[in-house]
């Protein structure tokens, strides 16, 4: 009798206060996903993945020997990079590159508003050993933080699961959480480092078309030359120019609808729910994950102040001015901060239409995120055996 209450009870009694709290966090993810409409695509499935995978036992997990649904899903997804692939090609297929072609100086801003990535990867290192946290950051795990800064989430993902798999979870959390809240962070980041005359600034736009041939020969040129410069981003950057060349091909339309619709729901769902459950409430609540969660934030709001300031830097050597929080928008949550940069320029003047500039340095830092990320898987296993 006594053993069939304690198998029923058995999960009651091995409740604890952290996975409580790991419960109260996925609920704010899910509160947020449909309180506030914060990517709700991402945080409810993270969210409730998070609750999943810290109910008793684990049992989704792993149980009596075996691997659990999510578990193998992570194993499956996660670890062989197999969904960030999927959900690139899904990525391609909506991104529209012909305003980046009309204005491909916008490449720069991608590339300037990657600087929190690198200055995050210092700093980390940095206050850890200067300040004896003890936290035990090297080079590789101070480089998974830093990715956080590019709002890039399938990057995030591979940079961690090679650098830092055991902060994976509060890695991709940080960086999805931080995506989500785009339109909270940016906007006071922005105005603390722009005047009011500087966010006025009108630009022109010529409306040119861009030939099929231009379009289709772009994502190859792209794909070779980021193959070349850094050949460990070419799993990400490869398939999100091949889901923009079914795009622009003209002769996959099938192809490219289920790409934008029944494959982008269906990986990012598993990616979501996958990542939750990398959420464990014995690996969570340590301090380095509050590290990890402060430092990426760093690194957003890094990224965001460097396009800007690149901006200003240009302004000063042309006459014809670029509103400087277009170089906001060089970072890789498309499509939502070139939106909050149209929605400000609007604020300051009803007027003033900066929406295809923006869009064009966003699409851009689509591309300079992954880039960065290439870069840092090929460079950061060299520094190391250097000894740093």
């Amino acid at each position: 009798m006594m053993d069939g209450l304690n198998a029923l009870f058995s999960g009651v009694m091995d409740l604890d206060l952290p996975k409580v709290g790991m419960y109260a966090i996925g609920i704010v993810l899910i509160w947020l996903a449909i309180k506030k409409d914060y990517e709700p695509m991402l945080l409810l499935p993270i969210g409730f993945g998070a609750i999943l995978v810290n109910l008793p036992f684990a049992v989704i997990w792993s149980h009596d020997g075996s691997s659990g649904i999510l578990q193998m899903l992570y194993q499956s997804g996660i670890v062989t990079e197999l969904l960030p692939c999927l959900i690139f090609i899904a990525v391609g297929a909506m991104i529209d590159f012909s305003e980046l072609i009309k204005n491909p100086r916008m490449l720069f801003f991608g590339a300037a508003a990657q600087f929190g990535i690198f200055f995050t990867i210092v700093a980390a290192l940095f206050l850890d050993k200067t300040l004896n946290l003890g936290l035990g950051i090297d080079l590789k795990i101070a480089s998974a933080i830093g990715i956080i800064g590019a709002a890039d989430g399938p990057t995030s993902i591979v940079v961690a699961s090679k650098f830092a798999p055991e902060f994976l979870g509060p890695i991709s959390v940080a960086a999805y959480s931080y995506m989500a809240l785009v339109p909270i962070i940016q906007p006071p980041v922005i105005k603390a480092l722009t005047t009011k005359k500087e966010r006025r600034i009108r630009m022109s736009y010529q409306n040119r078309t861009v030939s099929k041939g231009v379009l289709i020969a772009f994502p190859i040129a792209i794909t070779l030359i980021a193959g070349i410069v850094a050949p460990l981003c070419v799993p990400l950057v490869g398939m999100l120019m091949f889901g923009n060349l079914i795009r622009v091909s003209g002769v996959l339309e099938r192809l490219s609808a289920a790409a934008q619709n029944e494959l982008a729901n269906l990986v990012t769902l598993l990616l979501g729910i996958t990542i939750g459950a990398t959420l464990r409430a014995d690996q969570f609540f340590q301090w380095q994950t509050l590290f990890i969660m402060t430092l990426g934030l760093v690194a957003f709001i890094f990224d965001t102040a460097g396009g800007v300031l690149f901006a200003k830097f240009i302004n000063l050597f042309t006459k014809t001015k670029i509103n400087p929080m277009v170089g906001a928008a060089g970072i890789s949550a498309f499509p939502m901060s070139a939106r909050i940069v149209q929605r400000m320029a609007t604020a300051e003047d009803p007027h003033n239409f900066i929406l295809m500039q923006s869009s064009s340095a966003n699409v851009a830092g689509q591309i300079g995120s992954v880039i960065a990320g290439g870069m840092i898987l090929t460079l950061v296993p060299w520094l190391q055996t250097l000894g740093l």
